[in-house]
């Protein structure tokens, strides 16, 4: 029975890989209709209207899909244009992409996909001369919290 089981879980795990199945795919079921016009069909939010344009906290900006790390807060500064703005992302996070008007430049998840927003190059708003223009809607934020050490007492 043991074996029988086993080799249940085995085909089970490779027939899941050989689909191509990612485990963020549960996820774009439970997003509203809002973030999936956004992430999925790459649509934006309106100017000013997201919860992370003026998000200052030291922390992670995370794609709302599949949740990998996208933007760290001290690359986000502030352009004035009504979206989270970075001038830089992870390394390998984002990838950038002719967008379908072929003007702009699209960028997405590296890891699932999911739109995020546009990237402009040589408006010289910042020393690295780039802006990450995202929609708050794509991401979640992960706030950094202070380490206490455990000899640390309250006064």
């Amino acid at each position: 029975m043991k074996k029988i089981l086993i080799s249940v879980f085995i085909f089970g795990v490779t027939f899941l890989w050989a689909e191509g199945f990612q485990p963020w795919e549960s996820k774009i079921n439970t997003l509203s209709s809002f973030e999936k016009s956004v992430l999925i069909d790459k649509g934006t939010e309106r100017a000013f209207s997201g919860k992370y344009v003026h998000t200052n906290k030291e922390g992670v900006y995370k794609c709302k899909v599949c949740g990998a790390a996208l933007y760290k807060s001290n690359d986000k500064f502030d352009s004035h244009c009504g979206w989270p703005s970075f001038d830089d992302a992870i390394p390998g996070a984002i990838k950038e992409t002719l967008d379908a008007d072929g003007r702009r430049i699209e960028i997405t998840c590296a890891n699932c996909g999911a739109h995020m927003g546009h990237v402009f190059k040589g408006e010289g708003l910042t020393a690295k001369n780039t802006r990450h223009c995202v929609n708050s809607v794509s991401l979640t934020f992960e706030e950094k919290h202070a380490k206490v050490s455990k000899d640390t007492k309250p006064k």
